[in-house]
């Protein structure tokens, strides 16, 4: 049987529908698996790590020491951003996902079996360290690459609404992670949660392997990315990085600057984690209970980050990333002092402001607004590199906070939070003196 050309027609408009969506979904699963695997060490780094694999006499030297192996993760990243960005926007964003996804997961599963510092001496944390190093490379390439693909594929009105899916997965990542400890550090004693209760979120991380080979192959490339590349193959063009410096190198240091808008998440997650747990802060509020204050937060989140996707199709992009990296700083200060008077009512709350909502408006909003800032031959590269290397420099802010606001310090919330504000204010700034992006032509311009 013959089909006709309105029915030819109909198909064509029906898979064009459903594209979009489908890189959408291959987008949340792949970010919600490396999250899940990423934050898992953000919270084995203030829960156990520091004696498990940084036992020393001083319980202040061991908790900066693994706060800095999380950071350290963060030190691969700009690499697996020029690495993996380059592959992506020269080999294709289907490709570079399935690699990063892949690395992410065999790392993440070997920290679950990675002996201690008791059994291996300090060979312990120099693996530890090495494989950090290895998950930092990964994630590198997932965002970049995955939100490309959903915004290429999006139609131009609604790239906002389809690229936030992939940032949902994110936090939903986080959320899982979050989840998996809890009822590990409830059911089971401290002993018995330290000797080997914390592996058990890691190995699960095989589900990352198995899923790697499968989530993202009935994705095509995005058409825009396909008539790039074949234009870049005809003129013979330089590398994407080289490209992107000559061309864009501003344009890569604004949105560095305001990548730093993600203190908000490690005064919330990270340090906040550690100022209420470690009991050397005087506040030593249950493993078990503080955990509930992050996984709320990302419950937040989750539902909000649709909603911002698509309020900044309306408009535009700009207005609520200033809002949301210089409102989540303003939080700060309340939020630690919270946490110092053990008032876990008020915590929450202030974290669900803070981090569920506030940093969602930039959160939900900031991969479609970077990915419309570069051209589509290098777009991958410039959002990977932007992005990985201002996280590097938030990365380090937990044992810096630390350093400069020890245990037995005074006025903690204050410093710290007058810390996270100002940096807030420098991303809010960049944001600022950046041309709006909405309605964009992301396909035709250099």
């Amino acid at each position: 049987m013959t089909r006709t050309q309105s029915d030819t027609g109909a198909v064509s408009q029906e898979n064009e529908g459903k594209t979009p969506r489908k890189a959408a979904l291959s987008g949340w699963i792949g970010s919600v698996l490396e999250y899940y695997d990423f934050t898992l060490y953000s919270q084995a780094a203030a829960l156990v790590f520091p004696v498990v694999f940084f036992p020393t006499g001083d319980p202040t030297v061991a908790l900066i020491s693994s706060l800095a192996t999380y950071a350290v993760g963060y030190v691969a990243r700009p690499i697996g951003a020029i690495v993996l960005g380059n592959w992506g926007d020269k080999h294709g964003r289907k490709n570079v996902l399935v690699i990063a996804m892949l690395l992410m997961g065999l790392s993440t599963l070997a920290v679950g079996f990675l002996p201690t510092y008791d059994q291996i001496g300090l060979w312990a944390p120099l693996i530890l360290v090495f494989l950090r190093l290895i998950q930092g490379f990964a994630v590198a390439g997932e965002l970049g690459g995955a939100s490309a693909m959903i915004v290429e594929h999006a139609p131009a009105g609604r790239r906002g609404f389809f690229a936030s899916f992939g940032l949902q997965g994110t936090q939903a990542g986080s959320i899982i992670a979050t989840a998996v400890f809890i009822p590990l550090t409830a059911v089971l004693t401290d002993e018995a949660f330290i000797e080997w209760g914390w592996r058990i979120p890691f190995m699960l991380s095989a589900v990352v392997v198995l899923a790697g080979f499968l989530i993202r192959k009935h994705v095509e490339e995005p058409p825009a990315y396909t008539r790039s590349l074949a234009v870049q193959q005809a003129q013979n063009r330089q590398a994407p990085v080289v490209e992107l410096f000559k061309n864009n190198g501003w344009t890569v240091f604004r949105a560095i600057l305001m990548t730093l808008a993600n203190v908000a998440g490690v005064t919330t997650l990270v340090f906040g984690t550690s100022f209420a747990t470690q009991e050397a802060y005087g506040v030593a509020m249950p493993a078990s209970t503080f955990l509930w204050v992050p996984l709320i937060a990302n419950v937040a989140a989750v539902i909000v980050i649709p909603v911002f996707g698509m309020l900044s199709d309306k408009i535009g992009r700009r207005t609520l990333m200033i809002v949301g990296s210089f409102g989540s700083g303003l939080v700060a200060i309340g939020y630690l002092t919270a946490i110092q008077s053990g008032n876990l009512v008020l915590t929450i709350v202030l974290a669900i402001l803070m981090m569920g909502v506030l940093f969602q408006m930039w959160n939900a909003t900031f991969a479609t607004f970077f990915q419309e800032l570069f051209p589509t031959q290098t777009r991958v590269t410039g959002f990977a590199i932007s992005q990985n290397v201002g996280l590097m420099i938030v990365a380090f802010l937990p044992s810096i906070f630390t350093f400069v606001a020890p245990p037995g310090s005074d006025n903690v919330p204050l410093v710290v939070g007058g810390l996270t504000l100002a940096i807030a204010t420098v991303s809010a700034l960049a944001t600022l003196f950046t041309p709006e992006t909405r309605g964009k032509d992301i396909e035709n311009h250099d």
